[in-house]
């Protein structure tokens, strides 16, 4: 018999960001769970997410402050009046920083917040990947890399925020592939991680590398695919090292998501027209349809020891006292 709570705990947004986040913009509360209506589940979060994206999506999704933080979970379902979910189902979900959500499965926003799906059986593996290699990040850097990019054996391929969940993926699966893999990180502990455990054949610290001598000493004939995370003039050294049709795919801007103003970076148009480049941002719900594709075949890398189980160099926990 599961001893149903009648309180919860979630943080909220107390402000939005300016600059950088701080403890300031959140605020952890607790709230009263609501009984459960006919069709209705109860689910109990085990993992939250923290990603980068919620910088910039909060204010977008987020239009007044004491909403519930947006996020992901790996979730369990522990009541339910919905015979389509069981006890114990495990779910991943749009359900923000709370320990507790109640969800009416045949009432699903159609937008990202409270959207969810299934979680496939994977075995003895952690249930966390959920929120990793076999979730979202895993997925953006299995179609984002290999649709856009459309790697090839024996390419070239350059990582910004190597060392971040989808970064480090995404060197994996270029590795599966037969690619030669540079990544850029934010510290010499990350690089040697990249190196030592990843597999990239060669990591940089961004912040105190000389960026074009790296590419022209790790790539001396050009550079074929990047993988962008980060933006900014980091980005603009690496297109101005790329192989004649070089293909780029954006993913992200983190360099620039906590600049009160915008940075100003020198035209890139030359490169892409002499170089003719082809460059495509992408969000990963493009490929919902085939969402599970990519978890499978990114759970099977996993059980085969070709992508490592802990795929980002900081893994921290979220505890709600």
């Amino acid at each position: 018999m599961i001893d149903i709570p009648k309180k919860g705990k979630k943080f909220i947004l107390a402000r939005h960001f300016e600059g950088s986040p701080t403890h300031d913009n959140f605020k952890l509360v607790e709230f009263d769970i609501p009984n459960l209506q006919e069709g209705e589940i109860l689910v109990e979060a085990l993992f939250l997410s923290v990603d980068p994206y919620m910088r910039p999506y909060s204010a977008r999704l987020l239009q007044e402050v004491t909403s519930t933080m947006i996020g992901s979970q790996v979730a369990k379902v522990i009541a339910t009046k919905n015979g389509e979910y069981p006890l114990g189902t495990r779910l991943v979900g749009y359900w923000g920083w709370s320990t507790h959500s109640v969800v009416n499965p045949n009432n699903v926003a159609t937008g990202m917040i409270g959207s969810f799906t299934h979680f496939p059986d994977i075995g003895n593996l952690s249930p966390s990947l959920g929120l990793g290699a076999i979730g979202m990040p895993g997925n953006t850097a299995y179609f984002g890399f290999l649709e856009i990019c459309q790697p090839k054996e024996g390419d070239v391929v350059v990582v910004t925020g190597a060392a971040g969940a989808v970064g480090s993926l995404v060197g994996q699966i270029a590795k599966i592939k037969g690619c030669h893999v540079i990544g850029f990180a934010g510290s010499d502990d990350k690089v040697k991680w990249l190196v030592d455990e990843v597999g990239f054949d060669k990591a940089y610290n961004y912040k105190t590398a000389d960026w074009d001598k790296c590419l022209k000493e790790a790539a001396p004939n050009g550079v074929d695919c990047y993988f962008d995370n980060v933006g900014g003039l980091l980005s603009t050294t690496i297109r101005n090292n790329m192989k004649d049709f070089g293909r780029i795919s954006v993913c992200g801007s983190i360099s620039t998501y906590n600049d009160k103003t915008p940075t100003m970076a020198p035209a890139c148009e030359a490169a892409f027209v002499f170089k003719q480049l082809k460059m495509e941002g992408f969000l990963v719900g493009r490929w919902k349809s085939r969402w599970m594709e990519g978890l499978s075949q990114m759970t099977k890398w996993i059980q085969e020891v070709r992508i490592a189980q802990n795929s980002t160099s900081d893994t921290r926990s979220i505890v709600f006292p």
